[in-house]
């Protein structure tokens, strides 16, 4: 990215200037003086250079290497001063902008800065005490037919350095950041402004770890020259700036800290991440800047997909060509939430599954269902998707996901034109693989001895399938618990709660005591098929499709009313029903000893039909491995 250099600093400089405090480069830096260390740096505003002298307080940033040859640095504090008849610009403070970078320009010694008698007499002992006098008055020229010549000193009557009046201490300084690009951003920046578009912002999320309880949300911002950074405020910062901050909006953003970007929750192209503290600013600007892209692509055309890494993130746009309906997920943690899946095609010939987890099912997902039933085929472009390659290539969306319907943009433009004239018809491959007649999608059917047999929760991920089985028993003791009802976040907490001495209910996550507590399944259940039988664990959702009615109902009916037979009578209604059952096989510690364990994460009764249609399909698949008699 190109830097404009600040145009004839050197020489406003020269002329007395000190307060434009211009962004100049560092040529050349030398280390000079015997007694005390100084630097001298050789300044360029890229048309004229001049020699420098860098305050001592300042060396540490030198032999650190913040500053080094070919830094970009802006001038804070600083003098201009005719020491033995040459112009040195004296740096008394100054922020490094961009610790590294070519040589811009080719840039001259200023006329004058440096007369041709003082060349090549260097003075590695600038600005160090002494009583010979810096008047070139006093200086008799040297003749110039001797090779060597002794001329008498003139010692002049002493005379004080010069009384530079700086209001304040050196480093300190209050006037007004400078706005620099993104690109430039770095952590030995002191001071720094970056004027940006926020381009999307994440919902306020609660978490809790061993430091206490806390909030954070982030937002990622945009500016005039591409550039992409991600801000985070955690805590007390949330508080100030949650409501403030709009997608869409321009701020002038300063003083806050660079740190890392977590490369595992940040997709942006930044090495650094933004992280706001108490003293930070961030000022709406209200008039509106057209320099500066409400929204950044960066498109990948549906082929490419195919040979992505998985778990990467990336920009898709296509033509929507199907919707299906939300359904209700149980996830790994135990919480529900809605999926929908849709397919793009575009003009590579490829076509792609798109998952819609949470809040996009009914918003965006709603609209395109609606808009494809209408006979409207829209194009839709996914910023941020997360690959997935399990059984083939899809695309997921995740909390920093956004969603364009029919953007207006060139490549949407391109694309509604291909389909209009012909794309409509035209055939695509998928790179997703196709759900499986009967069966739900990336499903992997097993027995139960098979999962036995082969070992599965053996490693170091568990495995996941679907076994078709029949419960056989149900144990009734502690097949439920009592549960934390507060809410973490949009969560539920479900820790499991005691009740103190004052019969309230007390979570010691949570640190609070209530009137109520929740009750939620823990059943153990014991299901078997034409090859075995094995032992799972059903948490609330999969134990309330199991027995049909809530654990609350079943602790009531056994513990408060002590209606063993009704309690009884559910129990062994539900035995000897068929169900396919979504498990979770992993390998556990249970004191000193490993046990895989089955968890049952769905459970869904056995469609006839559906079952018929998957059998058949799998007896045709096996019919050409047959021998021929």
């Amino acid at each position: 990215m190109p830097v404009n250099l600040t145009r004839n600093a050197i020489a406003m400089m020269n002329s007395g200037d000190v307060n434009s405090k211009p962004l100049v480069q560092v040529v050349d830096i030398k280390l000079i003086g015997n007694s005390q260390e100084r630097y001298r740096f050789l300044l360029s505003d890229s048309e004229s250079t001049q020699h420098a002298m860098l305050a001592t307080q300042l060396n540490e940033q030198v032999r650190t290497g913040r500053v080094k040859k070919g830094s970009i640095i802006q001038l804070i504090d600083y003098i201009c001063s005719t020491v033995q008849n040459r112009r040195i610009i004296v740096v008394l403070n100054m922020e490094t902008i961009i610790p590294e970078y070519e040589i811009i320009g080719n840039p001259k010694l200023l006329t004058g800065s440096e007369p041709e008698a003082n060349k090549s007499m260097p003075n590695n002992n600038l600005f160090e005490p002494s009583t010979r006098s810096t008047n070139n008055r006093y200086s008799a020229p040297a003749p110039a037919n001797k090779a060597q010549s002794f001329q008498p000193t003139i010692q002049p009557a002493y005379q004080p350095p010069p009384n530079y009046k700086i209001q304040g201490p050196i480093m300190k300084n209050e006037a007004p950041a400078r706005i620099i690009p993104i690109a430039a951003l770095n952590p030995y920046q002191g001071r720094w402004a970056i004027k940006a578009r926020v381009t999307a912002k994440g919902d306020l999320r609660r978490y809790n770890n061993a430091r206490g309880d806390g909030k954070v949300f982030s937002f990622d911002l945009l500016d005039s020259d591409g550039g992409e950074i991600r801000v985070t405020c955690f805590n007390a910062v949330v508080d100030r700036f949650y409501n403030v901050i709009e997608v869409g909006k321009v701020y002038l953003i300063s003083k806050g800290s660079l740190k890392p970007a977590q490369k595992n929750f940040n997709h942006l192209k930044n090495e650094w991440e933004i992280f706001l503290e108490s003293n930070s600013t961030v000022e709406l600007c209200p008039d509106e800047d057209g320099s500066i892209p409400r929204q950044q692509f960066s498109f990948r055309p549906i082929t490419e997909i195919e040979s992505a890494e998985n778990n990467s993130i990336l920009d898709v746009i296509g033509i929507v060509i199907s919707v299906n309906p939300s359904v209700p997920i149980l996830r790994k943690n135990g919480m529900e939430t809605q999926r929908r899946i849709l397919n793009l095609k575009d003009a590579s010939g490829k076509s792609v599954e798109l998952t819609l987890w949470g809040d996009f099912c009914n918003k965006e997902g709603q609209k395109l269902q609606e808009m494809v039933d209408s006979g409207l085929f829209p194009v839709l472009a996914v910023k941020a998707g997360k690959v997935n390659d399990f059984n083939g290539k899809s695309i997921g969306t995740i909390s920093s996901t956004q969603l364009f319907i029919d953007p207006d943009c060139p490549e949407a433009q391109g694309l509604r034109a291909w389909f209009e004239i012909g794309g409509r018809n035209t055939a695509s491959i998928s790179i997703s693989k196709e759900i499986m007649p009967g069966g739900s999608k990336n499903e992997i059917r097993k027995t139960l001895t098979q999962i036995k047999d082969e070992g599965l929760g053996r490693s170091d991920k568990p495995d996941w399938v679907t076994a078709k089985a029949t419960v056989v028993f149900i144990k009734t003791d502690n097949f439920c618990y009592t549960a934390c009802p507060l809410m973490i976040g949009d969560r539920q907490c479900n820790k499991k709660v005691t009740q103190s001495g004052n019969k309230r209910w007390l979570c010691d996550r949570c640190n609070q005591e209530f009137e109520e507590c929740d009750y939620r399944y823990l059943l153990q259940v014991q299901i078997q098929d034409h090859t075995g039988l094995t032992w799972v664990t059903a948490f609330q959702e999969a134990g309330e499709e199991i027995l049909g009615c809530s654990a609350k109902e079943m602790y009531l009916l056994k513990y408060e009313l002590q209606d063993d037979t009704r309690f009884g009578e559910i129990i062994r209604s539900r035995l000897f029903h068929q169900y396919l059952f979504r498990l979770k096989i992993k390998e556990e510690l249970y004191g000193d000893e490993q046990r895989v364990k089955s968890t049952v994460v769905k459970v869904d009764k056995v469609n006839y039909s559906a079952e018929s249609r998957y059998l058949l399909d799998m007896v045709t698949k096996n019919l050409p491995n047959r021998k021929q008699f």
